[in-house]
């Protein structure tokens, strides 16, 4: 699979379309530049999913540091940030 800025942040909406679903939210009408926890579409238990997902995923061990809405806050923010730490442009 080759990475790119949209793929990534297509990927990363249906996963959290996905987990939206499972608590009876519609997350279809994200847009990449929404700060996800704002947007009340997952709970936390979700945004640890997610992140679980997402470090798996793109083989990403996240740091403590690194958990911030510049790096992680929106769909944007979280295909840079794969693309920042696999070195692609």
């Amino acid at each position: 699979m080759t990475l790119t800025k949209e793929s990534l942040i297509a990927a990363i909406k249906a996963k959290i379309v996905d987990i939206a679903a499972q608590t009876g939210d519609d997350a279809s009408e994200l847009e990449p530049d929404d700060i996800i926890p704002a947007t009340g579409l997952i709970d936390s238990t979700g945004l640890l999913d997610l992140l679980a997902w997402y470090e798996k995923t793109y083989d990403i061990p996240l740091s403590q540091e690194e958990l911030t809405i510049d790096n992680l806050g929106s769909l944007t923010r979280m295909a840079e940030f794969v693309l920042r730490r696999k070195s692609l442009p």
